[in-house]
């Protein structure tokens, strides 16, 4: 699939997520990110290029510009290997080879892919599996239920669930290969990801030299080091879910990460109602009960993980899921018509309160615990 497909499929529509976060290097603004230079230290911004199927942006702070600018493209270097490896609108991919042939025969892939697929085992053990890679039977379905407008017919879903659970998935260390247990058993890296690979070229990053920097991915963000200006933090900007020229609020982040799930603009429009594009791995049906979820947490492929993970599990169950892992925080939105934002005790060390941002609901309330 082209690159300019892809994009109008998963960037450019009203209906997918152009980005769930707005980021301020220098002052928070509608779109991207403006990096301050300060006396010591020099930074360099890629601008938007695409990367993943979306958008990504890069700032790099060095001790020169050069260095900086280095930074840059290792990272974007490293997040288009991984997309190489992990992307199912490649043919030719690894992942496309797993989940044509797994069932056939165990498929080697490499360290990352393996990698990645231990993790996300380890979380789908962790959240009762509510955050599964094996969903994509079921992603499948509803994505066509998103070009017809009709909803899955219930015969399918049962069969779709039938191939899905982490638990069907062999990996196999030793050799370093991948096997389903059950033919039609397909994976989809859409919740871990991304994630996944800002957190690789993080590391590409630091490697060529970055004393800080910032990466979002499709609005998956991840921030390490100082700015290059006086401040401590980083400064990135929650969107509101119902008013896309607004922000929710502003997190002053540092050596930390975040990502959002959010139906309020990647849904399927069926008979005047929006379904999810989230889906509930055991159920086979849309997870509809919150349209937002932003989770604070050390690496950005927890981040990406559990905002699927508690958008499945619900307000109830996530905030207890959330609550019981450390350095982890979330923000959550509810659907329907209601100013309310719920979230963790532990996000007030990181809501940035001097900025003059028009906030739609309270932020202080801890809703429903």
């Amino acid at each position: 699939m082209s690159v300019e497909r892809r994009i109008s499929r998963i960037s450019l529509t009203k209906r997918y997520m152009y980005s769930a976060l707005i980021i301020a290097a220098a002052a928070v603004a509608a779109f991207g990110i403006r990096a301050l230079r300060g006396p010591r230290m020099k930074t360099a911004n890629s601008g938007y290029r695409v990367v993943m199927g979306t958008f990504a942006n890069i700032t790099a702070v060095a001790a020169d510009s050069k260095t900086a600018r280095a930074c840059v493209e290792a990272a974007f270097s490293r997040l288009e290997r991984v997309d190489e490896v992990m992307s199912d609108y490649k043919a030719d991919s690894q992942l496309s080879q797993i989940n044509r042939d797994a069932f056939k025969e165990p498929i080697p892939v490499d360290d990352d892919l393996f990698k990645v697929l231990e993790i996300a085992v380890e979380y789908s053990r962790q959240t009762g599996g509510a955050f599964d890679v094996t969903v994509g039977p079921e992603v499948e379905l509803w994505r066509k239920a998103e070009e017809t407008h009709a909803l899955p017919p219930e015969a399918e879903l049962a069969q779709a669930r039938s191939k899905v659970g982490f638990e069907k998935l062999i990996l196999e260390a030793r050799s370093q290969t991948v096997r389903f247990e059950v033919d039609g058993m397909r994976l989809d890296l859409g919740g871990i990801a991304k994630g996944y690979a800002i957190d690789l070229a993080v590391e590409a990053m630091q490697r060529a030299g970055a004393i800080g920097g910032l990466i979002d991915v499709g609005g998956d963000v991840r921030c390490f080091g100082p700015p290059a200006d006086d401040r401590e933090s980083w400064l990135v900007g929650l969107q509101n879910p119902t008013a896309d020229d607004r922000l929710l609020l502003v997190l002053k982040l540092r050596d930390m990460a975040v990502a959002t799930s959010g139906s309020y603009r990647r849904f399927a429009e069926i008979d005047g109602k929006k379904y999810s594009h989230v889906i509930n791995p055991a159920a086979g049906s849309t997870a509809d009960e919150l349209i937002s979820v932003s989770i604070v947490a050390r690496t950005a492929t927890a981040a990406d993980a559990l905002a699927t993970a508690v958008s499945v599990l619900g307000r109830g169950k996530g905030l207890e899921l959330i609550d019981s892992l450390a350095e982890t925080e979330a923000f959550l939105v509810p659907a329907g018509e209601t100013d309310e934002l719920i979230h963790t005790e532990g996000v007030r060390q990181y809501v940035d309160t001097s900025q003059p941002v028009p906030v739609y609901s309270t932020a202080s309330k801890v809703a429903g615990r």
